[in-house]
């Protein structure tokens, strides 16, 4: 059974022909991250892409089920970081890390704005909740006029 990060086998990224499991990415020349940690990366960009893209547009999205996949992600990151022997001596891995940070920060932005939204309408309602269910019984009154606050 494959993870939610995961992508079925004939979806796999076929073996290069150098047998260093390296391929140049568009616009890259010659050099390039390993393979595996290139599609980890990729992978994850495609979540933080897709979930900031939801956002954007509004469209009601599982929250949970993308924080599932970023965490899957980053845990496959972290274990291809690992396995690398030594650290790819080019710019590559740098440079696509410092993308995927961005749009992570992208997202974050993102995230910080919907959540501040969710949190006011969710004041306004437990306000309309609380007014609705008052009689003024325990309400705090001005001077002998009994007004509310």
């Amino acid at each position: 059974m494959l993870g939610p990060f995961a992508r079925p086998a004939s979806q796999a990224a076929p073996a290069r022909a150098n047998g260093l499991g390296v391929a140049p990415r568009p616009g890259e020349g010659t050099l390039a991250a390993p393979a595996p940690l290139d599609r980890v990366i990729e992978r994850l960009e495609e979540v933080v892409d897709q979930e900031t893209a939801a956002l954007r547009n509004r469209t009601a999205i599982d929250l949970k089920d993308f924080n599932n996949r970023k965490s899957q992600g980053l845990l496959e990151l972290n274990r291809a970081l690992r396995g690398l022997d030594n650290p790819p001596k080019d710019r590559t891995v740098t440079t696509r890390l410092a993308g995927l940070r961005a749009k992570l920060e992208v997202n974050r932005t993102v995230l910080e704005t919907h959540l501040a939204a969710v949190h006011e309408v969710a004041t306004v309602l437990a306000d309309a909740i609380r007014d609705a269910e008052s009689d003024g019984t325990y309400s705090p009154s001005i001077g002998a006029g009994g007004g509310r606050l």
